[in-house]
């Protein structure tokens, strides 16, 4: 029985609870009575226990929102329910992953809600060492980090590269540095960042061999003779006119590479014809394509569904090993009810340097 009441099925209860965006003044509330999707053969249940709260979700608003959608990506929980197809996990194991929240072919599957649904290989069992509140906060994490190694034409850790290179990761203390670092040692290469000062010794703990003021009207330029003007690798985790202007800066005379987390101004782009641009959609890991408004629009893609499925299970190994951490969390408890606050905190940017984590 969940909270409401809502009789339990073979694969669970027929409604529950969750955090959901009303199309009609893009007004976000929790409902008791929100349909949970029927379990698929090759599908489990996941008993939510935590969820992350991500920059993105606050950015759920709009053309963005289809009516009564579920809000969220990240989660973590316990195993209740599975499909007969379903052999890599139990009842009882603990796992987090991702959602591909506010897919209009798909509106019920956002994390924010007292059940979880596996999406694809999307997903990995936590081992005792990582808490199921440190847990949620990989799933935007690692697959925003693994669609950066891809676009930036790096490749997973198991196959790394035989002769490291500089990589600049602008926004060291972001959750996604704080993965992608991590996944840049372990692939060979040298991840470089800025951060403010407060955070310098964090971001080096997470694999920054050296940290940079971003503050500094020299920092770009201090950059460039760290790396002896020969930076061919940068990833943005902020993105807007600015730090685009600043990764161009701080590339090498040769040019190189320019990822960024959202769109990036086009005529900032244009000043470099030597650098190759582009930019991470996190939901295309899923393979499923992109409902979003243009320019998030995405075609379905068997490729990028390889990816993901290659990456998470990469991940689940580094994880259980230890070579994987999660970002530093700051946790609200309470319950559903306070995603819409945490929300708010997020977006108001009072989590700088955790990552929001909900507990059920």
């Amino acid at each position: 029985m969940t909270s409401n009441g809502s009789s339990d099925t073979a694969s669970g209860p027929a409604t529950h609870r969750a955090v959901i965006i009303e199309a009609a003044g893009d007004r976000v509330r929790v409902r008791d009575d929100v349909p949970l999707p029927p379990l698929r053969d090759d599908q489990f249940l996941v008993r939510t226990e935590a969820v992350a709260i991500n920059p993105s979700d606050t950015k759920m608003r709009g053309n963005f929102v289809t009516d009564g959608g579920i809000l969220g990506t990240d989660y973590a929980g316990t195993v209740v329910a599975r499909g007969r197809l379903v052999t890599d996990v139990a009842i009882g194991d603990r796992v987090c992953g991702a959602q591909h929240a506010m897919n209009a072919n798909e509106p019920l599957r956002g994390s924010f809600g007292e059940y979880d649904i596996s999406a694809g290989r999307i997903w990995l069992k936590l081992p005792p060492s990582v808490s199921t509140a440190s847990g949620a906060t990989f799933g935007a994490g690692i697959s925003t980090a693994g669609m950066a190694l891809k676009l930036l034409g790096l490749p997973l850790p198991d196959a790394p590269v035989e002769k490291p290179a500089y990589v600049l990761v602008y926004g060291g203390s972001t959750a996604t540095a704080t993965i992608v670092m991590q996944l840049l040692r372990l692939i060979n290469m040298i991840p470089i960042a800025t951060c403010s000062p407060k955070n310098a010794e964090q971001v080096k703990a997470y694999g920054a061999e050296e940290t940079f003021d971003y503050k500094q009207p020299d920092c770009a330029a201090k950059i460039k003779a760290y790396t002896k003007n020969n930076l061919r690798f940068a990833l943005d985790c902020i993105t807007n006119v600015q730090t685009t202007t600043f990764c161009y800066a701080a590339l090498g005379r040769a040019g190189g590479k320019y990822v960024s987390l959202d769109p990036f101004a086009d005529h900032v782009a244009a000043t470099r014809r030597t650098v190759k641009t582009d930019w991470v959609l996190g939901p295309s890991i899923f393979g499923d394509g992109s409902t979003w408004p243009a320019p998030y629009g995405r075609p379905p893609s068997d490729e990028l569904r390889a990816y993901g499925e290659k990456l998470w299970t990469l991940a689940e190994g580094l994880v259980a090993d230890g070579k994987l951490r999660p970002h530093p969390v700051r946790t609200l408890e309470g319950g559903l009810e306070r995603v819409p606050e945490g929300m708010d905190m997020v977006k108001n940017g009072q989590f700088a340097g955790e990552k929001c984590v909900v507990l059920l």
